[in-house]
């Protein structure tokens, strides 16, 4: 079976591979992407847990040929059994998820962000979009800032309609300033807004001395202000549950360490004083930060050993 032949034109998506063409209503995109705009892996996780909660379907991948330096970003060799391996690719997948309970259905963007022709790749994205009937955006990401770990994650918010901003509230209505480098979303939202499509973007923002580390409470930060603007409730208690037990395993390592306590006590005193930080910024961690990612995380990699 063709790409022609499951109601898509071959001809405009020569780099997507489809399976099915999902008939949704009124749907919203949701996306994220590994690289640049995923610190602590917090906003693919929050696509990830939409994709299980929502018992998300595939029905199209990208092809990365055209957009990856595979010197950069190497594909990865598995073990299928005891003599045969197998390769994976750089994905980026579509999936799609339905529910009778909601009036509207939902288009998720999973993927890792090119090297190459992101123009290219947009467009593509864009074109599928328009043709599902996409007509809302919604951008996750998650960026390193010097933010304490053990209170609740900061999240920046921005979004380009009215009344996106007022669900999100008075911290969507603060534009946002920066300027310089960015990453694939921005050119992803910047497009999708020329083509008439309204959207937002979620930053969450991750503590820069614990930047190897997943962190579920950022993902946690991100689920929950995607609870306000959708107007939904997920089941947030294991998520919960892990977020807790990753704080007290930091406060742990931490409490070891009378310099790293000091120091994470400024960036707590630090984050009450501030409350306005940009998406998509950061600032180099300082000398104590540098020192305590290593001792941190190092401790963190003996509790997931000792535990397996």
């Amino acid at each position: 079976m063709t790409q022609h032949d499951r109601g898509w034109d071959a001809n405009a998506y020569p780099d997507v591979t489809f399976s099915a063409r999902p008939a949704l209503r009124d749907p919203i995109m949701i996306v994220a992407f590994e690289g640049w705009g995923d610190a602590a892996e917090a906003a693919t996780a929050t696509i990830e847990f939409l994709r299980d909660a929502w018992d998300a379907e595939r029905f199209a991948t990208i092809d990365p040929e055209e957009f990856y330096d595979f010197t950069e970003t190497r594909p990865m060799v598995r073990l299928v059994n005891r003599y045969e391996r197998a390769i994976d690719w750089p994905v980026n997948e579509f999936l799609s998820a339905s529910d009778p309970a909601r009036d509207r259905d939902v288009v998720l963007l999973l993927g890792i962000e090119p090297n190459l022709k992101w123009r290219r790749f947009t467009n593509q994205v864009v074109g599928i979009a328009r043709e599902l009937g996409v007509t809302t955006l919604i951008c996750i990401g998650a960026l390193l800032a010097d933010v304490p770990h053990a209170r609740p994650a900061r999240v920046s918010v921005t979004a380009t309609d009215e009344t996106l901003r007022a669900r999100l509230g008075q911290d969507a209505n603060r534009p946002s300033r920066y300027e310089g480098p960015t990453g694939i979303m921005s050119v992803i939202q910047d497009a999708f807004t020329k083509a008439g499509i309204r959207g937002a973007s979620i930053w969450g923002h991750a503590p820069h001395y614990l930047s190897a580390a997943p962190n579920p409470n950022v993902t946690l930060g991100i689920l929950r202000r995607l609870e306000t603007l959708l107007n939904l409730t997920f089941d947030l208690a294991e998520l919960q549950e892990e977020s807790e037990s990753f704080i007290a395993q930091v406060n742990e390592a931490v409490a070891q360490d009378p310099e790293a306590t000091s120091y994470i006590h400024q960036l707590e005193t630090q984050s009450d004083e501030d409350e306005d930080e940009e998406p998509e910024t950061f600032r180099p961690p300082h000398t104590t930060g540098k020192g305590l990612i290593h001792d941190v995380e190092e401790y963190l990699r003996r509790r997931r050993a000792s535990d397996e």
